[in-house]
């Protein structure tokens, strides 16, 4: 498990003690989270690029071992990628 900041242990503590108390606005609350996790993930934009048939083929192959279409795949290499989550190898 990653080390937790401040914040995140006192949450830890409060959860493993008892003392955490479901909101009074619970159904509010799951609702405008549930809308804005829709908003941030909606697909709302089309593009077309021009790749090799050799890589195509190599995407269809690794989607198709991870269980996922191919363009999931894609959109998701590149959301990682504009994220900052897929960083270049360097030589050592």
């Amino acid at each position: 498990m990653s080390k937790l900041d401040r914040e995140e242990q006192e949450i830890l503590t409060a959860f493993e003690s008892g003392s955490l108390k479901r909101s009074d606005d619970i159904n509010n609350q799951l609702v405008r989270h549930r809308e804005a996790a829709e908003a941030q993930f909606k697909k709302d934009a089309r593009i077309n690029i021009r790749l090799a048939s050799r890589d195509v083929r190599a995407l269809q192959a690794r989607a198709l071992r991870e269980g996922i279409p191919y363009q999931t795949l894609v959109a998701s290499v590149l959301h990682k990628f504009v994220d900052g989550q897929l960083v270049e190898k360097t030589a050592d």
